[in-house]
C-alpha cells in the first residue's frame, strides 16, 4: 500500500479525460499505473491485471468490459473514477446532482447561487473537471457541486453526498444499461450514504421535494418550463444549505444558461437559429420543442440512437413543426416514425443548407437531435460548435 492507502499498482481502464485524470492523481501519490484503452485493444488483455490491487473504470467503460469482468472474477476491487476522486478529496461539503437531463444547467446555476453568496464553491464531474483532478485543487471547507451520471455512479462504494439531488429519470442510455429499471437503479445510488435527499415532487421518493410551481425569489433568465424546474431544484438545494435569498435571486436573473442547450446562435433575415445539441435523447428534444411551441419550427434531428423509441417524439410533434431534417445513423428510423414531415438529408452541413433555403421570416430553426453525436462527431459539443460555425457562415 502507498502512503495514501492505495495499492502500489492500479489499472485504469479507459483513457479519456476521466481516465487520464485518475492516472495522474494516482501517479502523484506514488502509485504505479497500468493503462488500458479500447483504442489500442489493451482493454481486453487480462495479463494487465497481474499484480494489480485496484481497477479504476472510466465512465465510458461498461461493466461488461472483459478486463473489468476478469478483475471482478479475481476479486480485485473495481471503482469508478468518481469513487477514486471521492477518496482523494480533502474535507469538502459534497453536493451530488443526477438526472437524465438538466444536470449541467442545475450544477452551474447552483454554483452561481453559492458564488453570489460569497461561499467557496467548485464544480466537478461529467461536463466539468473529473473529481480526481479537482481533488488536488479544491480547498478544505469548499462546497463541491458534482454532476454525476449513471456511468459515474455505477461503481461507487463509499461516495457520500451531504446533499443528493435527483432531477428526473427518463429513458436514456438503454443501449448500455438494457432497461429503464436498471438505469433508474443506478441513478438512485446517489442517495446511498447521502445526508439529505432532494427529489421531484410526486416522485414517490423520500426527501425534500421541489416542483415547477415553487415560489422563487426571482424568475430565471433561462427560458423554458424545464429550466423553471431546474431553477426550482437549484433553489431548493441552496435554501436547504442556508444560502441567502438575495444571492439565489441574483443568480436566477443573471445566469445565462449552458452552451449547446437552447443556445441562441443568430437571427438571420428574421429566422432564429437555436443550438440544442445537448439534447441527446427524446425527452430533452421534447423539452426544447415545448419552449418554442408558439413558434413555427424547423427541427434538425438525428445522430446515433441510444436504444430508445422515437414514437414519443413523433406523437408529440405539434402542427407548428413544419419540417424535420434528419441526419446520421438513426435517420431511417426517425423518418419512419415521424412520417411525411421528415426528410433524410445526410449530414449537418446539408441540413443547415436545406433549412436556410426553405426557412421563412419568423421561423425557429432548432438543432435538437434526440440522439447521440458519435456517428459523425466526437461529442455533442463538437456537433453544436459545427452548427454554430455553419450558421455563422450563413450570416457572413
Amino acid at each position: 500500500m502507498t502512503g495514501a492507502g492505495l495499492p502500489r499498482r492500479v489499472l485504469v481502464v479507459g483513457m479519456g479525460r476521466s481516465g487520464q485524470a485518475a492516472a495522474a492523481a494516482l501517479e502523484r501519490r506514488g502509485v504505479e499505473v497500468v493503462a488500458a484503452d479500447r483504442a489500442d485493444g489493451t482493454d481486453e488483455d487480462s495479463a494487465l491485471l497481474n499484480g494489480v490491487g485496484l481497477v479504476v473504470k472510466s465512465p465510458g467503460v461498461p461493466g461488461e468490459n472483459p478486463l473489468v469482468g476478469a478483475a471482478r472474477e479475481r476479486g480485485i476491487p473495481v471503482w469508478s473514477e468518481s469513487e477514486l476522486g471521492y477518496t482523494l478529496l480533502p474535507s469538502v461539503r459534497l453536493i451530488g446532482i443526477t438526472g437524465t437531463k438538466g444536470k449541467t444547467t442545475t450544477v452551474r446555476l447552483l454554483g452561481a447561487m453559492l458564488e453570489a453568496a460569497g461561499w467557496p464553491v467548485q464544480l466537478a464531474g461529467n461536463e466539468h473537471a473529473p473529481i480526481s483532478e479537482v481533488a488536488d485543487e479544491v480547498e478544505p471547507g469548499t462546497w463541491l457541486v458534482c454532476e454525476l451520471t449513471s456511468f459515474q455512479l455505477e461503481d461507487v462504494h463509499t461516495l457520500a453526498c451531504e446533499v443528493a439531488l435527483l432531477l428526473n429519470v427518463e429513458p436514456d442510455h438503454l443501449d448500455r444499461h438494457g432497461t429503464l429499471e436498471a438505469y433508474r437503479a443506478l441513478k438512485l445510488r446517489i442517495f446511498e450514504r447521502a445526508g439529505r435527499a432532494v427529489v421531484p415532487r410526486g416522485s414517490g421518493l423520500s426527501g425534500v421535494e421541489f416542483g415547477e410551481d415553487d415560489a422563487l425569489p426571482a424568475e430565471p433568465r433561462i427560458p423554458g418550463a424545464h429550466n423553471r424546474l431546474n431553477a426550482a431544484a437549484a433553489t431548493c438545494v441552496a435554501r436547504l444549505i442556508g444560502a441567502p435569498e438575495d444571492a439565489i435571486a441574483e443568480a436566477l436573473v443573471s445566469f445565462p444558461g449552458v452552451e449547446h442547450r437552447l443556445e441562441p446562435v443568430a437571427e438571420i433575415d428574421g429566422v432564429r437559429w437555436v443550438n440544442d445539441s445537448k439534447a441527446t435523447n427524446v425527452a430533452a428534444t421534447l423539452r426544447g420543442l415545448q419552449t418554442y411551441e408558439d413558434d413555427r419550427v424547423r427541427l434538425i434531428a438525428g445522430g446515433r440512437g441510444k436504444g430508445q423509441s422515437f414514437e414519443p417524439l413523433a406523437a408529440a410533434l405539434g402542427s407548428n413543426v413544419v419540417a424535420v431534417y434528419v441526419i446520421g445513423e438513426a435517420a431511417a428510423e426517425l423518418v419512419a416514425a415521424i412520417g411525411p414531415r421528415a426528410s433524410e438529408v445526410g449530414d449537418l452541413a446539408t441540413a443547415v443548407a436545406r433549412t436556410a433555403a426553405e426557412a421563412q421570416p419568423g421561423d425557429v430553426v432548432l438543432l435538437s437531435p434526440a440522439c447521440a453525436s458519435f456517428d459523425q462527431f466526437e461529442n455533442f459539443a463538437a456537433r453544436g460548435e459545427e452548427f454554430r460555425r455553419l450558421v455563422q457562415n450563413l450570416e457572413a
